[in-house]
């Protein structure tokens, strides 16, 4: 928690570590804290989740802190002069290639070839119908139902057709369904790694705390 001033404590928006667990320097957080509302605004229409947004934001910042880990370890002369712009333009770029690996997502759950059995990745084709199975399952009717019309191969313009709707409407209707599902699952990705990790440290607990027991029976009376 922080405060400005004389003003009212402020709860940071985001955490001093990672979902992958490596540590956010207070320079770094603070800085990316300056940026957050922007990095929003920027991110929304992609990323389509806040907590999606503070997830890249804390990795970025993450990243950010180990580079200046290195130069400072390094004695280097040139220091980042502008923090929050320099952790706002990783994070945008950032942005961008989620948007491309949308882009990809989109064709690969809805193109033919997801489903073509002579695939010559056996590995790959397992893992994009695996991909797809999990994306369906969180889809609605109307979207199951365009998605399933353009795996038969019909045009974006057929799908339409068949809603009501423009070739142009199906398709970011289904490009929204996308970013949903992702975001649904990437929640539940960080919810089962926090879950391993607490089991983890309890499991640590208990070993310890065996290994003292064991020491004490051990040790003569």
């Amino acid at each position: 928690m922080a405060s400005d001033g004389d003003g009212p404590p402020r709860v940071s928006r985001l955490n001093s570590v990672d979902r992958r667990g490596r540590q956010i320097g207070p320079k770094v957080l603070a800085a990316a804290e300056a940026v957050f509302e922007r990095a929003l605004n920027h991110g929304m229409d992609t990323l389509g989740d806040p907590a999606v947004v503070a997830n890249t934001l804390e990795e970025i910042a993450a990243t950010v802190s180990k580079q200046l880990a290195v130069r400072e370890a390094a004695a280097e002369s040139a220091p980042i002069r502008n923090l929050p712009g320099y952790i706002f333009r990783a994070y945008a770029r950032q942005v961008n290639r989620l948007k491309h690996k949308e882009v990809a997502l989109l064709n690969a759950v809805t193109a033919e070839r997801v489903l073509d059995r002579t695939s010559a990745d056996p590995s790959r084709q397992l893992e994009m119908q695996i991909l797809l199975q999990e994306y369906l399952a969180r889809f609605d009717f109307v979207e199951k139902d365009m998605c399933w019309r353009r795996l038969e191969g019909d045009t974006w313009e057929e799908v339409g057709k068949v809603h009501g709707i423009s070739a142009h409407t199906a398709e970011v209707r289904l490009l929204d369904a996308v970013r949903r599902v992702r975001a649904e699952l990437a929640k539940i990705k960080r919810k089962k790694s926090l879950l391993s990790a607490t089991r983890t440290d309890q499991n640590k607990g208990t070993n310890r705390a065996m290994r003292t027991d064991a020491k004490k029976k051990s040790s003569p009376a």
